[in-house]
């Protein structure tokens, strides 16, 4: 009879451990400058109001372009919701090779490039160890809510999988919904 209060305590506890290594997560979405073809140079903060998926990426990846796939998918689902799905290639030569990357792959949302060091200071990394692509999910006031680790592993395939993404999307977009109409993406 005594295990009853002692598996409830341990399971609050495993709760509360797991809930704050989430709200631990949570920061500000650092500055970030890209540059989108014919648009010139933007900046994340352009898209606050949108619940954003900024997806970094090598153009010529192969999991980058299945990723590019998904997300395309997923702006053409959410994007009426508030989505705002962004791409952002790292690549060396990247300048050069976004435009048909967007055209070959038929994505929805823009492709832009930076450099990876700008990159690798968003996501907060200490060295050029990293997979790609890398996603960040980011709510309606710029608050970063789930990012992909620095390596491959157990933590970065759960969050890629398209049914967490969806989740996590669906998350975002189902709070604070009305923050998109006051305000808009630039």
């Amino acid at each position: 009879m005594n295990q009853l209060p002692i598996a409830a305590a341990a399971l609050f506890l495993t709760a509360s451990s797991a809930f704050a290594a989430d709200a631990a997560s949570l920061r500000k979405a650092p500055d970030l400058t890209f540059t989108i073809p014919g648009q010139g140079q933007k900046q994340l903060a352009d898209y606050r109001g949108k619940v954003v998926a900024l997806e970094f990426i090598f153009t010529t990846c192969p999991h980058c372009q299945a990723a590019s796939k998904l997300m395309t998918k997923l702006q053409a689902e959410y994007g009426s919701r508030g989505l705002q799905v962004i791409d952002v290639a790292i690549n060396p030569n990247a300048d050069l090779l976004v435009e048909n990357f967007a055209k070959d792959f038929q994505v929805n949302f823009p492709v832009a490039w930076t450099t990876s060091q700008q990159m690798q200071s968003f996501m907060g990394f200490s060295n050029d160890r990293y997979v790609v692509p890398q996603l960040v999910l980011i709510d309606r006031k710029g608050v970063i809510h789930y990012q992909t680790p620095a390596l491959s592993g157990d933590d970065w395939l759960k969050l890629m999988s398209e049914q967490a993404i969806r989740q996590h999307i669906e998350e975002l977009l189902g709070s604070n919904a009305s923050a998109s109409l006051r305000h808009p993406a630039r």
